[in-house]
């Protein structure tokens, strides 16, 4: 079993710029693939980023690409989300999570999740 807890959200202004980290626990990080998910009010979960166990390979929505940088250190058991150039649609809770099977934007490939971390865009 793997426990992750995400940490690193909050209220930032349009244009700031937020890091959230997600910290396993229970097993290593380092034989997953990795995920970033969001969820905003009234609205489904949405695939934002995925890093492949090495950290070779990534993947993002478009609606972050060229803004959001998602990385890993195997070594700290923790995988990163840099958040760039924020705007006010990137408001959400922001989930990561682990795949025993591979890199993909599928929800359903993902067996752990963490508990969420607001994150939240003012005008």
């Amino acid at each position: 079993q793997v426990q992750l807890v995400e940490s690193g959200g909050g209220l930032v202004q349009a244009g700031g710029s937020l890091r959230l980290s997600c910290a396993a626990s229970g097993r290593t990080l380092s034989t997953y693939a990795m995920g970033w998910f969001r969820q905003a009010p009234g609205k489904g979960r949405e695939f934002v980023a995925t890093i492949n166990w090495s950290g070779g390979s990534t993947y993002y929505a478009s609606s972050v690409k060229g803004r959001f940088t998602i990385s890993r250190d195997n070594a700290k058991n923790t995988a990163y989300l840099q958040m760039n150039s924020l705007k006010s649609e990137d408001t959400a809770v922001y989930y990561c999570a682990a795949s025993e099977v591979y890199s993909t934007n599928d929800a359903r490939e993902y067996a752990y999740w963490g508990q969420g971390t607001q994150v939240t865009v003012s005008a």
